[in-house]
């Protein structure tokens, strides 16, 4: 796993002070629910390409924020974001609210907790 630096860290705590955490289970039940809503990973393209969750939107945290008006219309829809670890979903959700998604959430633990949990991976 990464060691991150305290900057960062210090931005993603701020980021988690105002985005919802949703977990693996939380996931699987809005899923089970037939409530409709968008999942984006916002991992690199490499780490997308190399897998991700089926299934889900790829808007890389590079770009999510120049590209989601286009992809996402409705600001009300709730938007599931997932990264490796729920540390860039998190700062991605953060601005995304500034936008005025205010249904932005967070996949906590991310990648990691997706495939720990077993849920359906394409490549």
């Amino acid at each position: 796993m990464k060691v991150h630096n305290p900057g960062f860290l210090a931005i993603v705590d701020d980021a988690k002070t105002r985005v919802r955490q949703m977990s693996v289970d939380e996931y699987r039940e809005l899923a089970a629910s037939g409530e409709p809503y968008l999942f984006i990973d916002v991992r690199e393209d490499n780490e997308w390409h190399e897998a991700h969750p089926a299934g889900a939107t790829h808007l890389s945290k590079g770009i999510i924020e120049r590209d989601i008006e286009d992809v996402v219309k409705d600001k009300g829809m709730k938007l599931v974001l997932m990264c490796g670890g729920g540390f860039r979903a998190s700062l991605a959700a953060d601005n995304l609210h500034r936008m005025g998604y205010g249904e932005a959430v967070s996949l906590d633990g991310g990648w990691r907790a997706w495939q720990a949990a077993g849920l359906p991976v394409e490549k």
